[in-house]
């Protein structure tokens, strides 16, 4: 069962991703503040949901929620600083997006850029706190259907199933399709795809 917060009587927000694993498309990041005593039977790390689940919470969530923000950074801008600095510049703005500004903010993972509001870094933090859980499924879905409005300029790269991420027909197509502009350049994409035909 997930915990309903950190430290009691605390305004949190719970901070996740998505994306960072990609081949294409943007990260995008989440913060919720969810009210005091919220709780939802199916609310876990987005990564333990289907498709349909996340879809219904994501209702659920916006509805709820005492404030959501959700951060978009570009796969330029992850060629540029790198993925790791744009999830946490994801991050950051969602949470400067937040209409009531938190007391603390629940990362979900082991590190974090430095933010004017205390932050608590929590390994697989989504699969223990409602708040990150519930990051987790905004960032998610909002990421998806990114994706799949993606996947009806480009089809044959099957976004709409692999959402981008290095699946083994993903990197078919760019072996035959060659990259396009979303792909993100500085992801070394045919050594992954030969380590991938050697295993």
């Amino acid at each position: 069962m997930l915990l309903p917060y950190y430290q009691e009587n605390t305004i949190e927000a719970g901070c996740d991703e998505a994306g960072r694993g990609c081949l294409a498309g943007p990260v995008v990041a989440a913060a919720v503040i969810l009210p005091q005593g919220f709780t939802h039977e199916w609310l876990n790390d987005s990564k333990q949901l289907s498709e349909k689940k996340r879809k219904e919470l994501r209702v659920v969530i916006e509805k709820e929620a005492v404030a959501f923000a959700i951060s978009f950074v570009d796969h330029q801008k992850i060629d540029e600083i790198n993925i790791l600095n744009a999830s946490f510049l994801a991050m950051h703005q969602a949470v400067n997006k937040l209409s009531t500004t938190p007391e603390l903010l629940l990362i979900d993972g082991n590190r974090f850029t430095k933010h004017i509001i205390p932050n608590i870094c929590i390994v697989k933090g989504d699969s223990k706190f409602l708040s990150i859980a519930a990051a987790s499924i905004l960032a998610k879905t909002y990421r998806d259907d990114f994706m799949e409005e993606l996947h009806l300029k480009h089809p044959e790269y099957n976004w709409k199933k692999n959402k981008g991420y290095p699946t083994l027909d993903h990197r078919i197509a760019i072996e035959n399709y060659g990259s396009t502009p979303f792909h993100r350049k500085t992801f070394n994409v045919k050594a992954s795809f030969q380590t991938k035909l050697e295993l």
